[in-house]
């Protein structure tokens, strides 16, 4: 008894106690979202902090970051997508966070009083000194340069790559990056506008504003209907002005637009991962992709661009290729959103706004202003004259009235495609003519359709397309193409919109927006301008109507978005499939009114749960009542989500009734897992009148299971199974039309220090109820392997891929540019004065160089099936350096093995190749290359030996046929020092070199080589050597015309260099040719290196002279002369600024 009187006089006496230090440390405050947010000025308490969207919907921990020391909170990259965050949190006693201080500041004797009674005690500061561009760092060069010579005109050169960090004041930092080039294009790049790829900019910043110039990523993520992602190159300012309570934002930029948004939707092909080929808004076959910009989705869902995840993409090309880790199938839905360069018009982008907020949270302003147009009077590859003006004038918004004319008068060149007028039939008739005396035009041609137009392509082999024309038989057109070009207005769209957010309670949360927009789509015509302007709004309420410990809570939350028919937005603003979730008509019209009312459910313990009715009508033809229910439950290791929907619509065209399941659960257990998937859509759809089913009616039943064990971040193995059932109309109703079977791999074996074993694999087969069908399977692999043997003697790096996918027929042109800025030369064989694929040759001398090749737009795609595989061996005897015996005698060698063999076959019927090393007529594609190199006394100049084995065949398909090569090579090399001043050096080369051509004969060759090439050098010291050297050279032509070369080659070089001041190398070489065969012929050009039958002297000169710490000046000097022809000299004069 007495214990138990003490016991309730503690507990009396520590109530009270507690008592005296009650304090509030629960908070709730609603925040704009930010890279970086501060929640509070003082600590947080870990316990039971909690972040809520305005919907009610709590955040997963995994979802940002929080340092609660600071109270800095930062969502992640895979976080949703919100304007505002609310957050519940706790903060620390006040006993805690308070500042104290050893003397009552209140008490301090200010010293301005009686100085006589008051002492100071003072101490020493030392304050650092801040000296303007202290720790502002650069680096990089620029480059000015200029070539001429008696074979070119002169050109210039450029080149700057310049990068800047660091600080201007205390205060003020720089940052600026500016890289600039006019380098030639790479042979057979898509690259048509190298500023594409260009990244220039300098940005001034502080803590409270920013001043950025050049490339800008221009978005906005917070409004409804505003929202977009825009790469423009301009002037951005921001500012932020920090209040006792609040704070006030204001943002401006204006600039060039770099590339216009735009979708491409399309569905997959059963077991082809690609290429898939984008196209623009008009249906251009070229679209050059602003790198960065666009947004795959496969069924609503958003993937992940790179090698590793599951896509690539080729800007210049515009084609996507899916991953094998990422199979394709027909019944995927594929939707790509991206930034296209368009070069019309010049554009012009204006974006500016501000805003208020709050820092309890409760009130929150925004307003912007967006402005994007093209500017009329300044169009790029449009060259319009009046005629086509007027067309434009009279066309208004109607693109099949914007089609004009497209001869221009021209001037002869031997560049273009050009054509003479003349009237037959009293038709304008144009016909090709390379005559100089002519009046010549510069046509388009457009494929109009069959039977449509009066000309016909006749010449597919020149480098631009010529066209015939073809009379018309009995008033039919017989041709496809017509002397017309479609033509592009310039258009404007504007938009304002205001937005905010009041959140009277905790509990309570209003936000609106509305915006107004303004679209013209022919700035030239006033016509159809009376639909330009249009208005959108968005009312969202939320509630929190029970709460109990911040563990359990209940939200109702409701949404009403009303747009007018004429509204226009910069991008989409609903979910990508947002017209098929709805079962929307082709063309929904009317003013859209959507409504959206529900209850969320949530316990921290357990899960959440949501309900939600939406109804979405089209004033004119279209209405429908959505019911969802969606979940994430867990119970102990059990963890379930499910979505569910079902809708019911009418519209004018037709009622329809969907229903969709997605659940899936997984249950857990120490080291592995079990899990389950199930997908439906019952989509019935019936003519509004007579009852018909509407082809478009659909369905389809999956089922997947799945078993796993290990860890899925490191060494784990996942087996799983899906079957899934199609149905669609068949009669009156629907019924299964192919059912499919699909069994899966996914593994990482092994992963530790030594070794890596990833293995996928991804078998699939599609079967059809209908017999006429045949059955389809793909498999689409991969396996990574690394290994390393024996303390890192051998190391083996294997990767091996199947898929499934097209091969395009790829068709190219040549472009002619700055003289010795290409690649290639042009050599008129049959002397007809037109430019023909089979002319071009990889130039041998930069001042004949003066073409590029372009690749054109793909059209025409083979079925394929690939196999890669790509594996390197390394033997690194060296590291046993040092050690005795036979260890000291195998240091000396050194092996490294690589090979890789990419083959793409013919896909035919449901069977497949496995193995890549089978060889098969039906081959399309083939990338084959083996090395072999042997070392002794690698990277030493004594005895220095290796022996080198090459393999290399190639198989292209392009729009004129098959193209193959073939290259085998035996090399053998040796290099020895004698003593201190002599360095020998010996190379032999014995091979074959062949190449076939389907449509091109004279281009097809087999060639028998052989190369010997002594050398000697003398040096006079580290930086100065004198080399003599001599090459004999045999090639053999085993088909055609047999024709044969003997070379022979003698030389001397001088060469001096010290890096500090001067460096020059002088080399001559005197080049007997003995030809047998024509010297005017493809194979000639290749055996003869562009040089020509008997003697031949070539020279050059290369000096380098550093004129201070931070400018070199380059000179460059060549020189040659052959027997027929005359003295071709070239230089080159480059100064190189260092920063």
């Amino acid at each position: 008894m007495r214990h138990l009187v003490l016991i309730l006089c503690f507990g009396i006496a520590a109530t009270g106690f507690a008592q005296g230090f009650q304090f509030n440390d629960s908070r709730v405050k609603r925040l704009a979202v930010r890279d970086t947010m501060l929640i509070d000025s003082v600590s947080i308490n870990p316990v039971e902090f909690a972040v809520y969207t305005l919907s009610g919907m709590q955040l997963d921990s995994t979802a940002y970051a929080i340092d609660y020391g600071r109270a800095l909170f930062s969502l992640k990259a895979q976080a949703p997508k919100v304007d505002s965050l609310k957050f519940k949190y706790r903060v620390f006693p006040d006993f805690l966070t308070k500042t104290y201080f050893e003397y009552d500041p209140d008490r301090v004797v200010n010293s301005s009083g009686n100085l006589n009674k008051v002492y100071a005690l003072k101490e020493e500061v030392n304050t650092a000194v801040f000296t303007p561009f202290d720790g502002l760092t650069t680096s990089g060069s620029l480059v000015r340069g200029v070539t001429a010579g008696n074979n070119q005109n002169s050109t210039l050169t450029s080149e700057l790559d310049l990068q800047i960090t660091g600080k201007l004041s205390e205060k003020v930092s720089l940052r600026a990056s500016l890289q600039d080039a006019n380098l030639p294009q790479q042979n057979g790049g898509y690259s048509q506008r190298l500023d594409e790829f260009d990244q220039i900019f300098i940005e001034l910043f502080s803590d409270d504003w920013n001043i950025r110039a050049g490339d800008i990523n221009l978005e906005n993520n917070t409004s409804y209907f505003g929202r977009f992602t825009k790469k423009v190159q301009g002037l951005s300012l921001y500012g932020r002005i920090n209040h006792e309570s609040s704070q006030t934002e204001a943002f401006a930029t204006g600039a060039l637009v770099r590339g216009v948004f735009t979708q491409s939707r399309f569905t997959g092909q059963e077991g082809n991962q690609g290429p898939y080929k984008l196209t623009g808004p008009n249906g251009e076959l070229y679209v050059l992709i602003v790198s960065g910009s666009e947004r795959v989705f496969v069924n609503g869902v958003l993937l992940e661009r790179g090698e590793t995840a599951d896509y690539v993409i080729d800007y210049n090309a515009g084609e996507l290729r899916f991953n094998p880790t990422f199979p394709i199938t027909s019944e995927m839905r594929i939707s790509v959103e991206y930034q296209y360069s368009e070069q019309n018009f010049t554009r012009i982008i204006a974006y500016a706004g501000g805003g208020h907020r709050s820092d309890d949270g409760k009130l929150e302003l925004n307003a912007h202003v967006y402005s994007e147009n093209d500017a009329k009077n300044q169009p790029l590859l449009q060259n319009l004259n009046q005629e086509q003006v007027a067309v434009l004038q009279e066309a208004g918004d109607n693109k099949e009235l914007m089609i004009a004319p497209s001869a221009n008068l021209d001037s002869y060149n031997e560049n273009k495609i050009l054509y003479r007028k003349f009237f037959q039939d009293g038709r304008e008739v144009y016909e090709f003519s390379n005559n100089p005396e002519e009046e010549l035009y510069n046509v388009r041609f457009t494929e109009v359709g069959a039977n449509q137009g009066n000309y016909v392509l006749t010449n597919a082999s020149a480098i631009n397309r010529i066209y015939e024309y073809v009379a018309p038989i009995n008033g039919v057109a017989q041709g496809n193409y017509a002397p017309v070009s479609r033509l592009f207005a310039p258009t404007q769209l504007q938009m304002a919109v205001v937005q905010g957010a009041y959140n009277p309670s905790d509990k309570t949360s209003v936000s609106f927006e509305g915006a107004a927009s303004k679209e013209d789509l022919n700035l030239f015509s006033d016509l159809d301008d009376g639909n330009n302007k249009g208005f959108a709004g968005r009312l969202n309420l939320a509630q929190t109507l029970y709460e109990k410990n911040q563990s359990k809570q209940l939200t109702a939350f409701g949404t009403l978005d009303y747009i007018q028919n004429t509204f226009q937005n910069v991008e989409r603003t609903y979910a990508i499939e947002f017209s098929r979730d709805w079962n929307l008509p082709l063309l929904p019209q009317g003013d859209q009114t959507l409504i959206t009312s529900g209850i969320q459910y949530q316990d921290t313990a357990v899960g959440v749960v949501n309900y939600s009715f939406e109804h979405l009508q089209y004033s004119q033809n279209y209405s429908g009542n959505r019911n969802m229910l969606s979940g994430a439950l867990r119970y102990k290791k059990l963890r379930t989500q499910f979505n569910a929907s079902y809708l019911k619509s009418e519209a004018d065209t037709a009622n329809t009734r969907f229903f969709r399941l997605n659940a899936a659960t997984i249950y857990g257990f120490k080291k592995a897992w079990v899990g389950a998937k199930v997908q439906a859509e019952d989509n019935v759809s019936r003519h509004p009148v007579s009852g018909v089913y509407d082809p478009l009616s659909q369905g389809f039943k999956a089922y997947q299971g799945f078993v796993g064990k290990g860890d899925s971040t490191a060494v784990f193995v996942e087996l799983g199974y899906r079957y899934r059932v199609n149905d669609s109309l068949r009669g009156n109703s629907l019924h299964e039309v192919n059912h499919s079977n699909t069994y899966y791999l996914k593994s990482q074996l092994i992963q530790n220090e030594n070794t890596s074993l990833g293995v996928y694999a991804n078998y699939r087969k599609l079967g059809y109820t209908d017999q006429s069908y045949e059955d389809e399977q793909s498999l689409n692999s991969r396996i990574l392997y690394d290994q390393k043997l024996f303390k890192n003697l051998i190391r083996l790096n294997t990767v091996f891929e199947t898929s499934s996918g097209t091969l395009p027929q790829q068709e190219f042109t040549y472009v002619k540019v700055d003289e010795g800025l290409g690649t290639y030369t042009w050599i008129d064989y049959n002397a007809d004065g037109v430019q023909q694929l089979e002319e071009f040759e990889v130039a041998q001398f930069q001042d004949q160089a003066d073409f590029v090749r372009v690749l054109l737009p793909n059209q025409v795609f083979v079925k394929t099936h690939q196999n890669k595989l790509s594996q390197i061996i390394t033997f690194n005897l060296q590291q046993w350096s040092g050690k005795n015996g036979f260890k000291k005698f195998a240091s000396h060698f050194y092996n490294q093995t690589s090979y890789l063999i990419d083959r793409r076959v013919l896909r035919e019927g449901d069977t497949f190749n496995l193995n890549p090393f089978k060889e098969v007529d039906n081959t399309l594609g083939l990338n084959l290359n083996f090395r072999n190199t042997f070392f002794f006394n690698r990277g030493k100049q004594k005895y220095t030996s290796s022996y080198t084995y090459l393999a290399n065949s190639t198989r292209n398909l392009i729009s004129l046929g098959l193209q193959t090569n073939e290259l085998r090579s035996h090399q053998f090399t040796f290099l020895h020092k004698i003593k201190s001043s002599y360095l020998f050096n010996f190379n032999a080369d014995l091979g074959t070199n062949s190449s076939t051509s389907e449509n091109f004969e004279q281009r097809n060759y087999s060639l028998e080589t052989m190369a010997l090439n002594p050398k000697l050098s003398y040096l006079f010291n580290d930086n100065t050597r004198l080399e003599a050297f001599y090459t004999l050279n045999r090639k053999e032509n085993t088909l055609g015309e047999l024709e044969l070369l003997n070379q022979q080659n003698f030389g001397m070089a001088f060469a001096y260099s010290n890096a500090e001041k001067v460096s020059f190398n002088i080399e001559a070489n005197y080049i007997k040719n003995s030809f047998s065969g024509s010297a005017f012929s493809p194979v000639a050009y290749q055996m003869l290196e562009g040089l020509q039958p008997g003697s031949n002297f070539t020279w050059n000169v290369l000096a380098q002279k550093r004129l201070t710490k931070f400018l070199d000046l380059n000179l460059a000097y060549f020189g040659r002369n052959s027997e027929d022809s005359r003295t071709i000299h070239t230089g080159t004069v480059q100064l190189r600024a260092i920063f």
